[in-house]
């Protein structure tokens, strides 16, 4: 069976687009939505912000898919590593395996990894993603984006685009940020220098 110039174009399209999805940010938007941010975005595409320039997260606690309480302000003089994640969003799915071994490798060098997931209606889908990709670590479950409001200044984050991954540093201030999916590579180059740092 051969398709007609018509039918394979728009084949062609749907692969295309479904292509660039998996390779980008679930949504509209890959900006933090407005706001004064002081993100110096270099060409590998991650936002970095000069030690002296950050601001401080906002609390950032709640219930974790599993129903126990998380507070990362406990993650005192650690790195901590943050990603935003719906078990919906193919680049969410494409980047937890790197995330999860990232995650395994920085443990010892003081780093901690926790997830927020977002607009997941409940939590079975999400927990079924996180039992496929083995995740090693804790998400808070953020349906409405409560946390993720509270958590960061604005222009930080924008709920419109995921996955998105924030590092913390030691003093719990935000030290760099990237919109769409990861792999080990640019984890490390997003992390290594906040933990090298004094």
């Amino acid at each position: 069976m051969t398709l007609r110039p018509v039918a394979r174009a728009v084949a062609l399209t749907a692969i295309v687009t479904l292509g660039s999805l998996s390779l980008s940010a679930c949504g509209s938007s890959k900006s933090g939505g407005g706001g004064q941010t002081n993100y110096v975005v270099s060409t590998d595409g991650i936002g970095r912000v000069a030690k002296a320039e950050r601001k401080s997260a906002g609390p950032i606690k709640g219930t974790t898919l599993e129903g126990k309480n998380l507070d990362v302000a406990d993650f005192k003089d650690k790195v901590v590593v943050i990603n935003v994640w719906g078990s919906w969003c193919p680049p969410c799915r494409a980047e937890a395996p790197y995330l999860n071994k990232v995650a395994k490798e920085m443990k010892t060098k003081g780093v901690e990894f926790v997830g927020i997931n977002t607009r997941d209606s409940d939590k079975s889908l999400p927990k079924a993603f996180e039992n496929e990709y083995n995740i090693s670590y804790p998400s808070l479950y953020d349906p409405t984006g409560k946390v993720l409001l509270s958590g960061f200044p604005k222009g930080t984050i924008s709920l419109q685009g995921l996955p998105a991954t924030i590092i913390l540093d030691r003093g719990g201030k935000i030290a760099a940020r990237e919109f769409g999916g990861l792999d080990d590579t640019k984890l490390h180059k997003m992390i290594d220098p906040v933990v090298k740092e004094n």
